[in-house]
């Protein structure tokens, strides 16, 4: 019987808070406002929460947060009250002047289970009326998800005085909510509200339609059905979207990562397995680079990264021309050595990044532009990926420029078609090998600068993406940087709508499967180089 009471008590006190919210207590009535929490007594310290909730007094959510979090206390001699915030400085309630430290002898002020539940209803009311946009439409989810009764006035009288139009319809959506389960509600209103949460579309909406009781006339029950079969089509339709969004966002990862690989594979065909190692350069140098720009006193995130791109391109791309000047250019026409000397290298690298770095992971900060989400219908697209996304088809679009419209890509591509035809027409074929291989690594490079932002950074970053690279060149076709592209978004969409299905493990066997029997079909993969050396 007595959580049967509370309710209506609470709503008859917030009726009171909202009708007195608007005027405001003069500072002579703020010390009988603040009396009554000096007391022993549960129900007086309730009667005062409402009243200071009521007042207008400006700091009386700090007040009522720092009591449910019992950082409020009094004096038993003269009824002070004083907050201790949370920064660990103590206030003067009446004044708000700050105290180096709170007086002795003070008492914390009581709350109990009845109280709390005031102090939240308080709190919700307060948030409703904040000046900023954001916690009003904040505090609006808050009463949608819990579409308590004590907080319909409190909507209602919000949703009167709302400007802004994406709250407003937050608030429509909580006074739905909160209609949709109050059973002595009229028919008509009921039926409406459905409407107005059906409109919503999303996993909340569809599980408060199926809440419905049992009690509830037929139309209403009839109406939350289709509207919650409404909800259920929609929100399959958004994943089938979602999906795609997740696909297209691992392509373009995977694309950075396999572009410099089609470049090198295809001019040199070399196999080259410390191309991940590339990746993982470019990610540790967009790390120095900001703890760098850190210890020099900067905090600007964004400026570091644009600093890391040409830096982690110049680095794995100095590497990358190393690695072939020492290494490779005596292997060149044996596959076999090339694959276990390359795999030797990353070896030597990923252990040397650990002799240096640690091998625990390490943390790039992300720019503020490039943190949060967008809401697109039912969809929720990440700033962090989109950047990425742009990114690489930045990248995608330089090199073909690079190589369509440049004397080094005008060599590069004669190479690529026929080696001894274009060793007789006077290019170097080494210096096009050492720099072609360092253009693969450089790139390589960025794709570590964009995993910074959405991975750890690790002395195995670059292995989780090494396979997938071969594949997608193989896929392709070797040297194609069209098909590469195509290979790269195929290869992500597939993987991921094949996930919800057969699991992370079996979609990524099935797609191997299916890479190694569309090679047997197509040895060439999608698009085939066109040349005599290539065509013999």
């Amino acid at each position: 019987m007595r959580k049967m009471r509370r309710g209506p008590r609470i709503l008859g006190r917030l009726l009171l808070l909202l009708a007195l919210i608007s005027s405001g207590a003069c500072a002579a009535e703020r010390p009988q406002l603040l009396a009554g929490f000096a007391s022993e007594n549960f129900t007086e310290i309730d009667n005062a929460v409402v009243a200071l909730a009521a007042s207008g007094y400006e700091m009386a959510p700090a007040l009522l947060s720092a009591l449910a979090d019992r950082r409020l206390f009094y004096d038993p001699m003269d009824k002070h009250i004083f907050l201790k915030g949370e920064n660990g400085k103590s206030i003067d309630a009446l004044s708000g002047a700050e105290l180096s430290a709170l007086p002795a002898g003070l008492k914390p002020v009581r709350i109990n289970n009845r109280v709390r539940a005031t102090i939240d209803a308080a709190l919700g009311s307060l948030a409703l009326m904040a000046p900023d946009p954001s916690k009003r439409r904040e505090a609006a989810e808050l009463v949608f998800k819990s579409r308590s009764a004590t907080s319909l006035h409190a909507v209602e009288t919000a949703r009167s005085r709302e400007a802004d139009p994406s709250v407003r319809r937050v608030l429509d959506e909580a006074r739905a909510a909160i209609i949709i389960g109050t059973a002595d509600a009229a028919q008509e209103d009921r039926l409406d509200a459905i409407k107005v949460v059906r409109d919503r579309g999303d996993q909340d909406a569809m599980a408060l339609l199926r809440s419905i009781g049992a009690d509830a006339p037929a139309s209403v029950k009839s109406a939350a059905e289709v509207a919650a079969a409404s909800v259920e089509n929609r929100l399959a339709l958004w994943a089938i979207v979602q999906n795609a969004w997740y696909g297209l966002s691992l392509g373009s990862v995977l694309l950075l990562a396999a572009i410099g690989l089609a470049v090198t594979f295809g001019v040199m065909g070399v196999i080259n397995m410390a191309h991940g190692e590339m990746v993982m350069l470019g990610a540790y140098t967009t790390f120095v680079i900001q703890e760098a720009m850190r210890a020099r006193g900067s905090n600007e995130v964004g400026l570091a990264l644009a600093v890391a791109i040409p830096a982690a391109f110049i680095v794995s791309g100095v590497a990358g021309i190393i690695i072939e000047r020492c290494v490779i250019r005596f292997l060149y026409g044996r596959p076999l050595e090339t694959l276990l000397a390359t795999f030797g290298i990353s070896l030597i690298l990923q252990q040397a990044v650990r002799t240096v770095f640690g091998s625990t992971n390490r943390e790039v900060d992300t720019p503020a532009f490039m943190s949060g989400a967008l809401q697109v219908g039912g969809m929720q697209v990440t700033l962090n990926r989109l950047a990425i996304l742009v990114f690489a088809v930045a990248a995608f679009i330089a090199l073909q420029l690079v190589l369509r419209f440049t004397s080094f890509g005008l060599r590069t591509r004669a190479v690529t078609q026929n080696r001894r035809m274009a060793s007789s027409m006077g290019i170097r074929i080494n210096t096009i090998d050492a720099l072609t291989f360092g253009l693969g690594s450089g790139i390589a490079g960025l794709a570590g600068v964009a995993l910074s932002q959405i991975d750890n950074v690790s002395p195995n970053l670059g292995q989780g993406y090494i396979i997938d690279s071969f594949l997608i060149v193989v896929f392709g076709g070797v040297g194609n940087l069209w098909g590469t592209l195509i290979g790269a978004l195929t290869i992500g969409m597939t993987n991921k709508f094949l996930e919800p299905f057969a699991g992370a493990v079996l979609g990524k066997i099935a797609l191997l499967v299916f890479v190694i029997l569309f090679i047997q079909k197509r040895p060439r993969g999608l698009f085939a180089l066109r040349g005599r050396a290539v065509e013999a």
